[in-house]
């Protein structure tokens, strides 16, 4: 099946289906107990600077590692299984002096999600699987001044954080993915940045890339580090036309309810929404067991108000297994038609009602 076909299925199952994402990557990889030489391999041999916890790093040193938490996941029930990229871009990776390593990264870790997915998609062809390529926020901001004394000065300028995400599109869509998920924006400007990104490399190479934009809140006052609340980040990327938005990470279930409902009610495509399993403990661990937070997804899906689920920090296998079997049943939620009325943002919802 191409890119092209599966992507056109998604837009199908996703009418009639609630689908689910797989859990987090990056503690469970670290939990292997690798050491520098494994992170190194022979690729980075001798590397300049240390790579332990780089877990991007174990998609060209370490990839049958990688494969087998993809296909753990698979395993689980996941209909969609994300790259393990979320670090990949050039502006991520300068922290390990591996900037000029970005594609390559991103190239690997789409072949591995892509080749997992196949697998599982012929062994069981009423089960479909897709790949979602990981883009993360990066570690730098463009909306915060980084000098108090000249708010003018930025981390990173706007074109400089946009060509950092084409070269990771390029080799996330080169390995294979069939969905871009730019995932956990703490700052929309870094997300439209992404966007655009994803826009030129669309139109450029002629091809369909549904969007995933996932937001996720700073705090419990229900707002990302723009200060936006998630109705306002709706507003100011809608133009996009996204496949589906969302939220995750920064809280679990309980905490991030009121947003998922507030977004919701004026989305009109598909909203996801993966939160960590709780809130972490004193030694920053994930207590909530798979049970509460497949309570927790559950009872969104009873009142419809999602159309993806899966989980972040701190979730595994087990948490996913269980959200599969509690919402087997569930029905999605239905779009909402298009609101015509004029609706603009700051960092609050405006909207003018006819």
């Amino acid at each position: 099946m191409s890119q092209k076909e599966r992507v056109e299925l998604l837009y199908q199952y996703i009418k009639n289906n609630i689908l689910v994402l797989d859990g987090a990557y990056g503690v469970l990889l670290q939990s292997e107990k690798l050491t520098e030489k494994d992170y190194q391999g022979e690729r980075f041999k001798g590397h300049s600077q240390p790579l332990q916890n780089n877990v991007d790093v174990l998609n060209i040193t370490q990839p049958e590692i990688v494969a087998k938490l993809h296909s753990e996941y698979l395993d689980a029930g996941a209909d969609i299984i994300t790259t393990n990229t979320f670090s990949s871009t050039s502006v991520s990776q300068a922290d390990f002096n591996l900037e000029k390593e970005s594609y390559a990264l991103n190239l690997a870790g789409a072949q591995i999600a892509r080749e997992e997915a196949d697998r599982w998609t012929q062994e069981n062809p009423n089960k479909p699987r897709w790949v979602a390529g990981s883009l993360g926020p990066t570690n730098k901001t463009t909306s915060v001044a980084i000098d108090l004394n000249d708010p003018s000065i930025r981390a990173i300028e706007f074109d400089a954080l946009k060509d950092s995400y084409s070269i990771a599109i390029q080799g996330l869509y080169d390995g294979g993915i069939d969905i871009l998920l730019v995932e956990t924006i703490f700052d929309t400007l870094n997300a439209k940045a992404a966007i655009l990104a994803a826009d030129e490399f669309c139109q450029r190479n002629r091809v369909v890339l549904p969007l995933i934009l996932s937001w996720t809140a700073t705090d419990l006052s229900g707002r990302n580090l723009s200060g936006q609340t998630i109705e306002a980040f709706w507003i100011s990327i809608k133009h996009a036309n996204p496949f589906a938005v969302g939220l995750n990470c920064s809280f679990g279930a309980r905490e991030l309810r009121e947003s998922v409902r507030n977004l919701a009610n004026i989305a009109d495509v598909p909203i996801i929404a993966y939160p960590n399993a709780g809130l972490p403990n004193a030694l920053g661990e994930f207590d909530e067991t798979a049970n509460i937070t497949a309570s927790y997804l559950h009872e969104w899906t009873k009142n419809r108000l999602v159309n993806i689920v899966g989980g972040c920090c701190g979730t595994t296998p087990e948490h996913i297994q269980q959200i599969c079997e509690r919402i087997k049943s569930e029905m999605p939620r239905e779009i909402p038609q298009y609101n015509k009325n004029l609706q603009l943002a700051g960092i609050d919802k405006f909207e003018i009602i006819n």
